[in-house]
């Protein structure tokens, strides 16, 4: 009688599929550039902000209103760049997580388990302290939202930043979990932070939205037809009451993100990769130029430990997001047919879960929503939001530099290409091709070894026979 088989228990974060490792390290080669680019827009919104001489300008500029206010569309730049960029930076989300629920890890449910539970209890924790910390000190409960989100291209640029060589499932898992974490803060947005409802002007946007998706099933092409109705689509959002952002994210959804026969990228793919360098080169940096200008001083740096709102944004982010995510992955672990990947520790966990804690763009909007009308609880929720970012940067920081060695031996590993034909050798150990190179490649290196070891025989012999024909002469009679 054969005996029952154990089922195989999965690994997580194990060394991701090679077409998987490619489109990784494209779209995060992308996100970091971006986040650097981000990171320079925050700290010139910060020190343009709090020069004395500067000040009014930025004021002046960040509130200077321009638009058609016959479409209600007179909007000031810091609320161009909130709700029209930020739209584009949404786009590119929209177009990501429909690429992971098709191609992605969150096409297979068993892999899609551990993101989704991640970013659930990365979000429900954060939350849930912000609530207890408003509650328990008498302030407003408006702003559980502001600590949920994780800011990718932020997270990215501290890891380009401190130079570690985390490995790419660790990155994989970053980049997924942000992009459910994306998904569950449009939710939010369009849920909780919508007042009033213009039934004509979203029954405008939605008409537009498909048109939008039977001229994308129908394969019409031509970036002149879309951006108009892009533009009208989004317009016409905004003036709904639902977040304009929204529509940027049910645009990128339409999009196709499987290849049909004889494509080398999807649609979604090559629209993403046009508009991608606009979302983290210009949108998101504009974003942040005028939203991270808040007042910096010894007082404002008090305030946020002390108010109850602002501690409650800082608590979040820094504790509520490290046991969130790190929480929810051991409990998948713990519950699924799922073990730890060999060459990690929960330690590496722990470091990804705690850099999660960056929390700036979409946290920055929900701030803005949150307390909108409230201009001085604004600008000390965003003071909370870039204290309690740069405190989960620095602990993720020393994390990770701890393990930063074995992380560059994993690196190593997951490059080496001793066989010079473009792939990894890691992927081609069941190859039997790729045995046979490596051993063409290891019998020229002995022969050439060979070669250098009778060259130097040759010479040892040959210095010995003149020792010894000197010794003879020198010894003979005279």
């Amino acid at each position: 009688m054969t005996a029952p088989s154990t089922p195989t228990r999965r690994k997580i974060f194990d060394r991701l599929s090679l077409p998987e490792r490619t489109f990784v390290t494209d779209a995060l080669r992308t996100e970091t550039v971006g986040g650097v680019l981000l990171l320079i827009a925050a700290v010139s919104a910060l020190i343009w902000a709090n020069i004395p001489a500067l000040h009014d300008s930025y004021e002046n500029v960040a509130h200077y209103h321009l638009g058609p206010a016959a479409l209600g569309l007179d909007l000031s730049v810091s609320h161009w760049a909130a709700d029209g960029l930020l739209a584009v930076f949404f786009f590119v989300a929209g177009i990501e997580l429909k690429r992971e629920l098709v191609a992605g890890d969150l096409r297979d449910p068993k892999a899609a388990v551990l993101p989704v539970v991640a970013a659930l209890c990365g979000m429900a924790v954060p939350a849930l302290v912000y609530t207890l910390t408003a509650l328990t000190s008498g302030g407003s409960t408006q702003g559980w939202a502001v600590p949920t989100a994780t800011d990718i291209a932020f997270a990215l640029a501290v890891l380009a930043v401190i130079g570690t060589s985390l490995p790419s499932a660790l990155r994989a898992f970053l980049l997924t979990l942000a992009v459910v974490d994306d998904l569950f803060a449009i939710l939010i947005i369009a849920v909780f932070f919508t007042d009033r409802i213009d039934f004509a002007a979203l029954g405008g946007a939605v008409v537009g939205l498909v048109v939008f998706w039977l001229l994308l099933r129908k394969g019409v092409r031509g970036w002149y037809v879309y951006v108009p109705l892009a533009l009208v689509i989004w317009g016409l959002m905004y003036n709904s009451g639902v977040h304009a952002t929204i529509a940027g994210v049910a645009m990128g959804l339409m999009l196709r993100c499987t290849t049909h026969k004889g494509e080398q990228h999807s649609p979604g793919e090559h629209i993403e990769h046009l508009v991608r360098p606009l979302s983290a080169g210009l949108a998101v940096p504009l974003f942040a130029l005028f939203s991270a200008g808040v007042a910096v001083s010894g007082g404002a740096i008090r305030d946020v430990f002390t108010e109850p709102e602002t501690l409650g944004v800082v608590l979040g982010l820094v504790i509520g997001k490290a046991v969130g995510i790190f929480g929810g992955t051991w409990l998948t672990v713990r519950f699924t047919r799922a073990s730890l990947s060999d060459d990690l520790a929960w330690a590496d966990v722990f470091a990804i879960a705690t850099l999660a804690g960056i929390g700036f763009t979409v946290s920055l909007l929900i701030g803005e929503l949150a307390f909108e009308g409230d201009a001085v609880l604004t600008d000390e929720v965003k003071a909370a939001v870039l204290t309690g970012s740069l405190i989960a940067a620095v602990c993720a920081t020393a994390l990770l530099k701890l393990r930063n060695a074995k992380y560059r031996r994993m690196c190593e590993d997951e490059e080496r290409d001793e066989d010079h034909d473009g792939i990894p050798d890691i992927y081609e150990e069941d190859d039997p091709a790729y045995h046979l190179r490596m051993a063409g490649i290891y019998e020229r290196k002995a022969a050439e070894h060979r070669r250098i070891a009778a060259e130097r025989a040759a010479e040892r012999h040959g210095l010995a026979e003149v020792a010894g024909g000197a010794g003879e002469e020198d010894d003979g009679p005279a």
